[in-house]
């Protein structure tokens, strides 16, 4: 579904079921590069088992229009845009990489508005390596190649993700090459990049947060190494907030070298929401 943020169509995906206000909403918020499809097995398990779910691509990404965002604040503002355009009071939020950035910033901005928070792969500073920086401007496939090799510790997933001998490098690829060229006016690989490098709020973030957050890692993550998360997690729990912190046999790409790890972590973290009114 489309749905005007701040004068822009922002693209919500709903996990095959209608978007109904009075279910418990989860946002799914991707991270560089990538689109609403990152999310795509966890998303619709959620959303045909009591969940309301919408897996955003971010503004000028995939099939949202809109300016693509240059920093976490800006994109947090259009995540709670989001859930201003549909009315919703308060809604889980589940980001990724940048989309944990993302997330993180949300839920200390409008903490009223977020009953949850699940950072997968996420890490605090999110520094991007100089050469990184260079080839997302100026030899973007090469920096796509790079980014695949360290997001990844198998090249074969295991039966539940996909489908068995599914290729998680190729698709990788295939999906960022394909979020490239859905904006032909603005390079959003170095945007995006730019943004997680340039990012300094994150541990006031999380000494701000008022919901349950929880961390979900991968202990083969070499694009987030699992230690690199230890300040937020360390920051929440000085916040006071219930803190649960998940590590999968996995690389940065959790969602489908780790799907069902990550399922579960997902399903015991959101549980509450279904027995709690939505407000």
């Amino acid at each position: 579904m489309l749905i005007d943020v701040h004068g822009a169509p922002l693209y919500a995906y709903t996990g095959g079921k209608p978007f109904d206000p009075a279910r418990p909403t989860v946002v799914f918020i991707h991270g560089v590069l990538n689109d609403h499809s990152v999310w795509i097995l966890q998303s619709r398990y959620l959303a045909h088992h009591g969940h309301n779910v919408l897996a955003i691509d971010l503004p000028g990404h995939g099939r949202s229009g809109g300016e693509p965002p240059a920093s976490v604040e800006s994109a947090a503002r259009t995540v709670i845009g989001l859930l201003d355009a549909l009315g919703i009071a308060r809604a889980a939020l589940v980001g990724h990489s940048f989309g944990s950035l993302i997330a993180l910033q949300a839920a200390a901005d409008a903490p009223a508005r977020v009953s949850h928070l699940v950072l997968v792969g996420t890490a605090y500073p999110m520094r991007v390596s100089a050469a990184l920086l260079d080839a997302s401007l100026h030899a973007p496939d090469k920096a796509i190649d790079m980014v695949n090799v360290y997001s990844h510790s198998t090249l074969a997933p295991p039966p539940s993700a996909l489908g068995p001998g599914t290729w998680l490098y190729g698709g990788s690829r295939a999906l960022m090459r394909r979020v490239l060229a859905s904006n032909p006016r603005v390079n959003i690989f170095h945007r995006g990049f730019v943004a997680c490098d340039s990012y300094q709020g994150g541990e006031a973030a999380a000494r701000a947060l008022a919901c349950p957050v929880q961390f979900i890692l991968g202990t083969r993550d070499q694009m987030t190494p699992p230690k690199a998360a230890q300040p937020l997690i360390d920051a929440a729990r000085a916040a006071g907030v219930p803190v649960d912190v998940v590590r999968l046999n996995a690389g940065h790409a959790l969602m489908t070298e780790a799907p069902d790890g990550v399922l579960d972590a997902l399903q015991r973290w959101l549980q509450p929401a279904l027995d709690a009114p939505t407000g």
